[in-house]
């Protein structure tokens, strides 16, 4: 046995194995994020309003109206509307799926390429031990559950396109640009110092917040709804998708010393 594998054994009993498929599956699930803009530019495209569909005035959710006509005193007429509304309900599932399956202690150390991560559970971290209940641990696991929540609410809003009368479509958006803010404030700070794309998770939650806040205060009554809007959700989907990559990167490189590791032991 090679030093580097009895070192990689002995500390097998105390991290989470972040080579796991399970891991990976994860990353990639908030990777997945990613379709939203080719969906959505591909029902831009498709529009058939009386004016040129603009990303500037106009708002996200008017690409998934079911139907053609004045809607608050907007002309609204998206012929691909299952289209996007599918990318919505994708978008979510794809958040959700990546909340559950990268566990937080996965997450508090995926950015820390120099500590080595196996199966096992860290000494101390018994249901009522301290270290359960450490800074990074909560962060960890309120950057799942916030995450998690914005994906429920674009599957919601998904579901219920603005034309249906619903109030549950402006509860979904709000669930989503609210914890999707939130949660990438709260990975971008764990993350800090500890890998480059760090800085654009925490810079993507802080323009999202920045824009939610500014529309909250303004009503959305601005001379471009949709730029404001956009600034809320993009930064969002590009932050999920770099947290996705940060992890998939982990699993890669944790796969490849490991196989290094397997080769030269024969």
């Amino acid at each position: 046995m090679t030093a580097g594998t009895a070192k990689l054994s002995a500390e097998a009993l105390y991290y989470p194995d972040v080579a796991a498929t399970r891991f990976y599956a994860g990353a990639l699930a908030k990777l997945s994020v990613l379709q939203y803009f080719v969906a959505e530019a591909a029902v831009i495209g498709a529009w058939d309003g009386t004016e040129p569909y603009s990303r500037r005035t106009g708002y996200i959710s008017d690409l998934g109206a079911l139907g053609c006509g004045d809607f608050a005193g907007r002309d609204v007429c998206s012929p691909a509307h299952l289209l996007m509304n599918a990318s919505f309900v994708v978008q979510g599932i794809g958040m959700m799926v990546g909340a559950l399956l990268l566990g937080s202690a996965l997450l508090r150390l995926a950015a820390r390429p120099g500590i080595p991560l196996a199966r096992g559970r860290m000494p101390g971290t018994g249901k009522w031990s301290p270290a359960r209940w450490s800074p990074g641990v909560v962060a960890a696991g309120a950057a799942r559950v916030l995450t998690g929540t914005a994906g429920a609410g674009t599957v919601i809003v998904g579901f219920v396109p603005e034309d249906t009368g619903s109030a549950w479509h402006v509860v979904g958006a709000v669930m989503y640009f609210a914890a999707g803010a939130l949660a990438l404030l709260v990975l971008g700070g764990l993350w800090l110092r500890q890998t480059p794309l760090s800085w654009l998770i925490l810079s993507c939650g802080l323009v999202s917040a920045a824009a939610l806040v500014a529309g909250g205060v303004t009503g959305m009554h601005v001379a471009e709804p949709g730029t404001l809007e956009r600034l809320m959700g993009y930064p969002i989907t590009a932050g999920v998708a770099a947290a996705g990559l940060v992890v998939a990167q982990r699993v890669q490189r944790e796969r490849a010393l490991r196989t290094a590791a397997r080769a030269r032991a024969r």
